[in-house]
């Protein structure tokens, strides 16, 4: 066992002391670690949520928050001159948003051509290229036979459809075919292209929704990016055949081809017409309406700016662009749909280009229909080509799969499979400061990013609405006086925070803040029923645990403490579906809201802390912050945007944000340590830590700056479970 630990000594607030230390932190370390460890759950339905109070009260709550998006959207653009001020702006959010801010370098293509396929009007060549060194795209190229001159080109993303034979891939490519020949047939270069996950080699869209890489979020990592990058070079590589008119590219695809058909039009000018097909409609149908739970991840931006989806559909003014889809699309609802266009269309009729937006709506469902193809060519034929001649020939395949298959034997060196590991490269260590200042500097831009980067989901200043605390009971019983107050986090999210304390106490020394998981909230429960069911209320209780209870007790008989206890959003009594995949669908929607769950349960911590200074016996008193775990993680960011924390005791606390708690795009510019360490400037900080790896970094800018001994401490038990009090060091602080 190692110990770095002091006694308890002076802090910002004052000095923060308890009587008796040793008894007293015995016990409540005994009674918080009984209480804590997460536990996963299961899902169901995508129109619904749940029917439980809690989970009605998070659709209100996903509803507004929607609304409030939709209305912002677009919103203050009344002129041409507001739009070009800001279009640029706007591009710049999206590469970020994709995880290509900064731009990744152009390197070289290393295209190769590894067979022909003939047919009577046009030749497919089978290539590949490498947008990245290691990053494999695989591709057909059809190209007209007999033409003179450039001619337009088509690059054609494929959707969900994969095409595999004895468990070889060979691409969605090979499923999307007869557009590629219509267009080669007619007079076009196409260029059709796998997609990272169903392409010969086969990469995953499906991080948070399959995978439980939530982490991906932590990173800015989309699978969307990969996907728009890929488009990106892609061009790069139409633009280097001298077949190609380099200013005649356009872009079509259905289903997800139809999503990666608006990113490449959104960020690149290179494309003069763009046919998206079903790969687009709005926040209400995706967060509302539960179309996301139909979606995989690379349908979808990081949204870190909050956007609603008609402003990607903005960013392609004034250039030629028909939104297609059709009417009975299940996961590309209608009126979301007509919803975007109606909000793009201001944009389009402030450059007087509204010939150039077309809607098409043909009848059927979510498939790729001849109806749906045939408006396609003609906007292309009208824009690229300047022609309208009758559409003739149907979009039919003419190949096997073998023909079209590029490699005979995967690259060894493909990146494809593991991509999202190294797509957005994560912050680099920091070096320790030498001095306060430059610690100040350090210590700045991280608050900054922070709050613009990870946290802009947060109520703004004038949206923060009255905490409204409300008392909901006050009894003393057992020499424990129990007190529970409900407060307002946000409009559709009301808590409750609890308070204990011995029943004699009227001058309490201080206040610790445990912050309680699903299964810390079911252990509390246990201990608590045996001497306050009935203020516990109708929810259903777990087997009474007395012996817990009696350590409570006798925690209080020496402890001048008041112990507050908060179960953050969708936990506790606002816990929310317990089925598994509804679970993850609920986490995905806060993520295209441009928060995520962990982020706005940091928001709730916050609210108690508020909510605690304004009730009596805990609001002249030093505050304590404990947690475990992810949670742990939740309590140390609430810390860093509330003043005068005194302590925070944080077990078993991620070394790195890869496992939790999710924040957006944080791992692009700092982790966990460095977040240990902005805590450890303003208050005491005790991990609690199976072992002592990881945490360097604020042990060595504490000795730099000269801060005092006591502010981190780091005690690693032997045990992996805080079980048995002899594993808790004799001077731990709670």
């Amino acid at each position: 066992m190692t110990r770095q630990t002091k006694e308890n000594q002076h802090s910002k607030t004052g000095n923060f002391k308890l009587t008796n230390p040793t008894i007293i932190i015995r016990l409540i370390c005994m009674v918080f670690v009984l209480l804590i460890y997460c536990v996963p759950s299961l899902a169901a339905d995508r129109t619904v949520i749940g029917t439980s109070q809690a989970d009605q009260q998070l659709t209100e709550y996903f509803r507004a928050q929607t609304m409030q998006l939709s209305e912002k959207c677009l919103k203050n653009i009344k002129t041409l001159d507001d739009w070009e001020s800001k279009r640029l702006i706007y591009r710049k959010q999206l590469f970020e948003m994709l995880g290509l801010e900064p731009l990744p370098k152009k390197t070289d293509l290393k295209p190769v051509i590894t067979g022909k396929v003939e047919q009577d009007e046009f030749t497919v060549e089978n290539i590949h290229f490498q947008s990245r060194p290691g990053l494999y795209v695989t591709a057909n190229l059809y190209v007209p036979k007999d033409i003179e001159k450039p001619v337009p080109a088509i690059l054609y993303v494929c959707g969900h459809g994969p095409t595999k034979k004895n468990n070889i891939s060979y691409g969605n490519k090979v499923s999307y075919q007869w557009h590629a020949a219509w267009f080669a047939r007619h007079g076009y270069v196409c260029l059709i292209i796998d997609t990272l996950q169903m392409g010969e080699i086969e990469g995953i869209h499906h991080g948070t929704y399959r995978y439980d890489m939530w982490w991906w979020n932590s990173r800015g990592y989309t699978s969307a990016g990969a996907e728009a990058w890929n488009c990106i070079r892609a061009l790069d590589y139409l633009q280097s055949r001298k077949e190609v008119d380099k200013d005649r590219i356009g872009v079509t695809g259905r289903s997800g081809g139809g999503a990666y058909s608006w990113w490449i039009a959104a960020l690149d000018d290179r494309i003069k017409a763009a046919v998206p097909v079903a790969g687009i409609t709005d926040l209400q149908n995706h967060v509302v309406d539960g179309c996301v739970e139909g979606h995989c991840d690379c349908m979808y931006i990081v949204n870190t700016y909050r956007w609603n989806y008609p402003l990607v559909a903005a960013l392609v003014a004034p250039r030629p662009l028909l939104i297609s889809n059709s009417d009975k699309d299940t996961i590309f609802p209608l009126d979301g749909v007509v919803r975007v266009h109606e909000k793009v269309r201001k944009i389009y009729r402030l450059y007087d280009a509204d010939d150039k937006l077309g809607l098409q709506i043909t009848e059927g469902p979510h498939k790729d229909t001849q109806e749906l193809r045939v408006h396609a060519f003609v906007w292309f034929n009208r824009f690229l080509k300047g022609e309208n001649p009758l559409i003739d020939k149907p979009a039919v395949p003419f190949f096997e799969p073998e023909q079209l298959k590029v490699f005979d034997k995967l690259p060894a060196d493909q990146k494809n499979t593991k991509i999202q590991e190294s797509f957005v490269p994560t912050a680099k260590k920091p070096s320790v400061p030498k001095s306060a200042r430059k610690w100040a500097r350090m210590r700045k831009a991280w608050m900054k990013a922070l709050r613009k980067k990870s946290f802009r989901g947060w109520p703004k200043q004038a949206q923060v609405v009255p905490l409204d605390i409300k008392r909901v009971f006050s009894v003393s019983r057992g020499g424990i006086h129990f007190r529970a107050f409900d407060f307002t986090s946000q409009p559709h999210v009301r808590l409750r925070l609890y308070l204990a304390c011995n029943a004699g106490l009227d001058n309490p020394g201080a206040v610790t803040l445990n912050i309680l998981n699903e299964n810390g909230w079911s252990k509390w429960l246990a201990a608590m029923r045996i001497g306050f069911e009935n203020e516990l209320g109708d929810q259903k209780l777990p087997e009474p645990d007395k012996q817990l209870f009696m350590s409570i007790q006798d925690m209080f008989k020496v402890s001048n403490q008041v112990i507050a206890y908060i179960a953050p959003r969708g936990i506790g009594l606002d816990a929310w579906n317990s089925n598994e995949r509804k679970q993850v669908q609920i986490r995905r929607r806060f993520m295209l809201l441009g928060q995520t769950a962990d982020g706005m349960r940091v928001w709730d911590v916050r609210r108690a802390i508020q909510a605690l200074r304004t009730i009596d016996l805990a609001k002249e008193s030093p505050v304590a912050i404990q947690a475990e775990g992810k949670m742990a993680g939740i309590a140390l960011y609430a810390s860093l945007f509330e003043p005068d924390i005194a302590a925070l005791n944080l077990g078993k606390l991620p070394v790195t944000h890869h496992d939790g708690p999710t924040f957006l795009n944080v791992l692009r510019f700092m982790d966990m340590p460095q977040a240990v360490a902005m805590a450890t400037e303003r208050s005491q900080v005790q991990l609690i830590q199976d072992h002592a790896l990881g945490w360097e970094f604020p042990q060595k800018v504490s000795q730099s700056l000269g801060w005092p001994d006591d502010k981190f401490q780091l005690q690693v038990l032997n045990d992996d479970s805080y079980f048995f009090l002899d594993d808790l060091p004799d001077n731990a602080r709670f």
